[in-house]
C-alpha cells in the first residue's frame, strides 16, 4: 500500500533535483557541473543510502529472528519442564495426602483399640475386685468354721469322761455341760457345717440334755463319734480353704498377667499413635509446601505461555513487516537505479553537457536578468502572496519545509505550485498518520521492553543469589564428604589394624593351646610311667619282704632291712611336681582358650560396630554425594537460566537502544512535532485558498 507513495516521492525528489539544477543555473553558477550531473550525484547518494539502510535492516532483523527462535525454544522448554514439575508435584501431593489420610485412619483405629483395652482393663479390675471380695468373705467363713470346730473339739475332749462325777465336782460338771451345749449350738449355726453333721450334733445335744438323772448329773461320754466327725469336718474345711487360697492365687496371677498385657498393648498403641501423628504432620507439612510450589510453578507457566504467545505474534508480525519493507526498499532501489540509468544515457547526459553548458556560456547577465524579470512578470499576484505567506509562516513556526516551498513558489509556474502545495499537504498528512502509528508502536514497544528488562533484571539478581547459595552449599557438602571419607578411611585403617592384631593374637593363642595340650599329654605320660613303675616296685618289695620274713638269717648289719621302694621322698616330690605342672598346663590351656574366646567375641563385636559405622558413613557419603551432584546439576541449570536471562536482558537493552533514536531521542516530542506539522498543513491549506482566490485579505 506504501509503494505508490514511495515511487511518487522518488519522482518528486527527481523533479525537485531538476528544479534545483535550473535554479542553480538561473542564479548564475559558474560551476562546470551540469544540472543533470548534479541530479545524478544526488540519486547516487540516495541509491547508496537505500542499499545501506536495506542491509542494516536485514542485519537487524536477522538478530531479531535469532532472538525469536531462541526465545521460543527456551520458553517452550520452560513450559514443558513446568508441566512435568506440575505433574510430579500433583502426584507427590496426592501421595502425601493419601498417606496422611491412611495415617489418620490408622490413628483412629489405634484410639479405638486403646479405648477398648482401657474398658477391658476397667472391667477386668472390677471383676477382680468382686472375686477378691468373695474370696475374703469365703476365707473368713472357712476360718471361723475351722476355729469353731477346734474349740468344740477341745471342749468335748476336755470334758467328755466315762467315769461318774463325784459329788464335789457336780457343779463343775454342770458348767461343762452348759459349755458343751453352747459349742454344739454354735457349730449347728455355722453355714459350712453339712446338714448330716447338724443332725448328729442335734441328737448329741438331745442325749446330753435328756440324760438319766440318777447319776447326779454324771453322764457317760457319747462324744467319741462326734469328735471324729468334727475332726473330719475340720480337715475337710482346711483342705477346701487351701484350695480356695490356691484358686485366689491363680486368679490374682492371671489378672496381673492380663492387666500387664493390656497395659503393654495400650503403651505400644499410644507410642504407635504418637509416631503416626508425627508422620501425618510431616506429610501435611510436605503437602502444603508442595502445594505452594505448585502454585508458583503454575503461575510461572502461565506467564511463560502468555509471553510465548505474545512473542510468537510479535515475531510473525515483524516477519511480515520485514518482507514488505524489504520489497519496498528493493523497488525503490530499482526505481532510483533506472532513473540514474536514464539520466546517465547519451540522450540525457550527453545532450545536457552539449546544450546546457553552451547555453550557460552564451547567456549574459543582462539576458539572464531579463529572463528572470520575464519569469517574474509571468507569475500571478496570488502566487507571490502565497510565497510571502509561506515564507512568513515558515519563519514564524520554524519550518524549513514552508521556507523552501516559498522559494519554489516564487519561481515555478502557477499550476505547478498548486500541485506542489497539494502534494506537500498530502505528504505531510501521510507523514502525520505514519508518525502517529509510529508513536503508538513506540509506546507499546517501550512498555513491553521495560517490562521485559525489569523482569529479566529481577531474574538475574535472583539467579545470581541462588547460584551463590548453591556454590556455598556444594562447598559445604564437599567438605562434609571429605570429612566423612577421612572418617571412613580411619575406620578401615582401624579395622585393618585390629584384624592384624587379632590374627597375630589368635595365632599365638592357638600355638599356646597346642603347646599346652602337648605338654599335658607328655606330662601325663610321664606321670603314668612313674606311677606304674613305683606301683610295680612296691609290689615286688612287698613280695620280697614276705619271703624274707620266713627265712631270714643272721647277717652282718650293713644296711637297713626296710624294703627299698625307690626314691620314695623324691618320688612323691617328682610326681607331685609333675601333677602341678600338668595342672598348670591345663590351667594355661583353659585360660588361653577363655581369653581367645573373649578376644574373638570382642573382635567380632568391634567388627560389627565398625561395619555399622562404615555402612552409616557410606550412606552419609552417598547421600551427601547425591545432594552435591543434585546441587551441581541445579547449579548448571541455574547458570543456564542465568545465561538465558542475561541474553534476554542484553537483547532487551540492545532493543531499547535501537528504540531510543526513533522513540526516545527524537529531539522534539511527538506533541511538538504533531503541532508543527498541523500548523504546516494549515498554512499550506491557507496558501491553497490564497492561490484559489478564496481569501484576498491577507496582509
Amino acid at each position: 500500500s506504501q509503494m505508490p507513495a514511495r515511487r511518487s516521492m522518488c519522482r518528486a525528489a527527481v523533479a525537485l533535483a531538476v528544479v534545483a539544477g535550473h535554479v542553480l543555473t538561473a542564479g548564475g553558477s559558474a560551476a562546470a557541473v551540469t544540472p543533470v550531473q548534479k541530479v545524478i550525484e544526488l540519486l547516487d547518494g540516495m541509491l547508496a543510502k537505500g542499499k545501506e539502510e536495506k542491509h542494516q535492516e536485514a542485519v537487524q532483523y536477522a538478530a531479531f529472528r535469532q532472538f525469536c527462535g531462541d526465545t521460543v525454544v527456551e520458553k517452550t522448554q520452560a513450559v514443558k519442564v513446568a508441566t512435568e514439575q506440575m505433574e510430579m508435584l500433583g502426584a507427590s501431593i496426592q501421595s502425601a495426602q493419601t498417606s496422611a489420610a491412611d495415617l489418620e485412619r490408622e490413628v483412629a483405629e489405634l484410639e479405638g483399640q486403646i479405648a477398648t483395652w482401657s474398658a477391658d482393663e476397667k472391667a477386668t479390675t472390677k471383676v477382680r475386685e468382686l472375686e477378691r471380695a468373695d474370696y475374703l468373705k469365703a476365707h473368713e467363713d472357712y476360718t471361723e468354721t475351722v476355729d469353731a470346730l477346734g474349740k468344740a473339739m477341745q471342749v468335748l475332749k476336755a470334758k467328755a469322761q466315762n467315769a461318774p462325777q463325784k459329788a464335789a465336782e457336780l457343779q463343775q460338771g454342770v458348767q461343762a455341760q452348759l459349755a458343751l451345749m453352747q459349742a454344739a449350738k454354735g457349730l449347728m449355726a455355722l453355714k459350712k457345717v453339712p446338714q448330716g453333721a447338724q443332725k448328729v450334733l442335734a441328737a448329741f445335744l438331745a442325749e446330753v440334755v435328756d440324760g438319766p438323772e440318777g447319776e447326779a448329773y454324771a453322764y457317760e461320754s457319747k462324744s467319741g463319734g462326734v469328735i471324729d466327725m468334727l475332726q473330719q469336718l475340720k480337715d475337710k474345711f482346711i483342705e477346701e480353704r487351701s484350695t480356695l487360697e490356691k484358686e485366689e492365687t491363680s486368679k490374682r496371677h492371671a489378672f496381673e498377667l492380663e492387666a500387664e498385657d493390656l497395659k503393654n498393648s495400650m503403651a505400644n498403641a499410644e507410642e504407635a499413635r504418637a509416631t503416626k501423628n508425627q508422620q501425618k504432620a510431616k506429610d501435611m507439612q510436605s503437602s502444603s509446601a508442595m502445594q505452594g510450589q505448585l502454585l508458583d510453578t503454575t503461575s510461572t507457566k502461565a506467564d511463560d505461555l502468555k509471553y510465548l504467545s505474545d512473542m510468537k505474534a510479535t515475531c510473525q508480525q515483524k516477519a511480515s513487516d520485514f518482507e514488505d519493507r524489504q520489497k519496498m526498499r528493493a523497488d525503490e532501489i530499482e526505481a532510483v537505479g533506472k532513473a540514474i540509468g536514464i539520466l546517465s544515457s547519451n540522450q540525457v547526459s550527453g545532450n545536457s553537457e552539449k546544450y546546457l553548458s553552451l547555453l550557460q556560456a552564451n547567456l549574459r547577465p543582462t539576458t539572464m536578468a531579463s529572463l528572470l524579470q520575464i519569469a517574474s512578470s509571468a507569475q500571478s499576484p496570488n502566487q507571490l502572496r502565497v510565497a510571502e505567506f509561506l515564507e512568513a509562516r515558515g519563519s514564524t513556526i520554524g519550518s524549513r519545509v514552508l521556507s523552501a516551498l516559498a522559494v519554489a513558489v516564487r519561481e515555478d509556474p502557477f499550476s505547478k505550485v498548486k500541485k506542489m502545495i497539494q502534494d506537500l499537504i498530502n505528504r505531510l498528512q501521510d507523514a502525520a498518520s505514519e508518525e502517529a502509528q509510529h508513536e503508538s508502536w513506540c509506546r507499546t514497544e517501550l512498555a513491553e521492553n521495560a517490562n521485559v528488562r525489569t523482569s529479566r533484571e529481577t531474574s538475574v539478581e535472583r539467579l545470581t543469589s541462588e547460584i551463590d547459595e548453591k556454590h556455598s552449599t556444594i562447598a559445604k557438602l564437599s567438605e562434609e564428604v571429605g570429612q566423612l571419607s577421612t572418617q571412613l578411611a580411619d575406620v578401615d585403617a582401624a579395622i585393618a589394624e585390629q584384624t592384624k592384631l587379632r590374627s597375630a593374637e589368635k595365632t599365638e593363642n592357638l600355638q599356646t593351646i597346642k603347646d599346652s595340650q602337648e605338654a599335658q599329654t607328655a606330662v601325663s605320660q610321664a606321670v603314668t610311667v612313674l606311677k606304674e613303675f613305683y606301683a610295680q616296685a612296691a609290689e615286688a618289695q612287698a613280695f620280697l619282704q614276705g619271703r624274707h620274713a620266713g627265712s631270714r638269717k643272721q647277717e652282718p648289719a650293713v644296711f637297713s632291712d626296710t624294703p627299698y621302694q625307690g626314691m620314695s621322698a623324691e618320688k612323691g616330690g617328682v610326681i607331685g611336681m609333675l601333677e602341678v605342672i600338668q595342672s598348670d598346663f591345663a590351667r594355661l590351656e583353659s585360660s588361653t582358650s577363655a581369653g581367645e574366646a573373649t578376644s574373638q567375641r570382642d573382635y567380632d563385636r568391634q567388627m560389627t560396630d565398625s561395619a555399622v559405622t562404615k555402612a552409616q558413613l557410606g550412606k552419609d557419603i552417598e547421600h551427601k554425594g547425591a545432594m552435591k551432584q543434585q546441587g551441581q546439576q541445579a547449579l548448571v541449570d541455574l547458570n543456564n537460566d542465568l545465561s538465558s536471562a542475561e541474553k534476554e536482558l542484553n537483547a532487551a537493552n540492545a532493543y531499547f537502544e535501537k528504540l531510543k533514536p526513533s522513540c526516545v531521542d527524537a529531539g522534539m516530542s511527538f506533541q511538538e512535532r504533531a503541532q508543527r506539522r498541523q500548523e504546516e498543513i494549515e498554512s499550506l491549506q491557507e496558501a491553497m485558498r490564497i492561490l484559489n482566490g478564496e481569501d484576498l485579505a491577507i496582509q
